[in-house]
């Protein structure tokens, strides 16, 4: 038992009980009988959560800086993750190095955010995990924090003093300038933010570079694996070189293989259309002397 308090008022609409606690602060919450999935289940909310659920704000569901399918990267480890289910948003779910939402340029990410709730701020700022955590997001082009309530709150916690959490931030701030830590009403408008964010942070990006690493490694040829011992064995034997049956062969031999050619694409046989994809067949007759050998077309 934390607190006894008298009640001034308790009324019940449908499935919702309002109750009017007798004290200044915190004394409007209302408790809603439901089922989920079959099963009772109660549910207890107050004013303000119920705000912050719903604020008084209606969101833009217009896509952000122009980008039709912003592909948004969501780590692995996030419990509770936005679903961003207004907005125009490819959602790939896997580990990140760090933050909980990113965007990646060429493969590799280049803005992150992480999220974070006024209690896990303050968890992780006493504890010294936020600002490791600033560390590693400093190292991208664009990073942010964005905090699920007002700066406001910061001076309202009871259990840990405010003047503390606020000299915290203000000092992270200024360690790491290039990562905003940034105080949204509620989970919803963190969430937009969020998406506006990294959508800003993808339009700036130089996405030449990637097409770029794209162009470059279709135009590069195509080459051949190399051959097995088992292949240069047979085709030493072949070619009337004595080879042994087990073990490894002698660098000569593997010197003379000859290097597979390919073919330019074009049209294989006649009348036929397709990609013709061959090795050329080459011997290798002794030449005289036992250091070389010499190559007949």
């Amino acid at each position: 038992m934390v607190e006894r308090v008298a009640v001034r008022s308790r009324v019940r609409r449908g499935a919702a009980i309002d109750l009017v606690l007798d004290r200044a602060r915190e004394n409007r919450s209302q408790i809603v009988f439901t089922k989920a999935r079959g099963r009772d289940a109660v549910f207890w909310q107050t004013a303000r959560v119920r705000r912050q659920a719903r604020p008084k704000v209606t969101t833009p569901t217009a896509r952000a800086c122009g980008v039709a399918a912003l592909p948004v990267v969501v780590d692995s480890g996030e419990r509770y993750a936005y679903k961003f289910p207004r907005q125009q948003v490819e959602l790939v779910r896997r580990r990140l190095p760090c933050g909980d939402y990113g965007v990646e340029v060429a493969g590799t990410l280049h803005a992150a955010v992480e999220r974070k709730s006024l209690a896990d701020l303050v968890g992780s700022l006493l504890n010294s995990r936020l600002k490791y955590q600033l560390t590693e997001l400093a190292g991208l082009a664009h990073a942010a924090a964005v905090v699920e309530e007002r700066y406001s709150q910061v001076f309202k916690l009871e259990h840990e003093r405010p003047a503390v959490v606020a000299d915290g931030i203000a000092e992270l701030q200024v360690a790491f300038p290039g990562v905003r830590i940034v105080f949204c009403e509620s989970r919803q408008l963190a969430e937009k933010w969020t998406y506006r964010f990294l959508a800003a942070a993808y339009a700036a990006a130089d996405h030449s570079a990637e097409a770029a690493r794209v162009v470059s490694t279709m135009d590069e040829p195509a080459t051949m694996p190399e051959p097995s011992t088992a292949e240069v064995r047979a085709w030493a034997r072949e070619n009337g070189l004595e080879v042994p049956t087990k073990g490894r062969l002698h660098p000569q031999v593997w010197e003379s293989v000859p290097a597979p050619t390919r073919e330019a694409p074009g049209r294989s046989g006649a009348g036929g259309g397709g990609v013709a994809s061959t090795c050329r067949a080459t011997s290798f007759l002794p030449a005289t002397g036992a250091d070389g050998l010499r190559l007949e077309g």
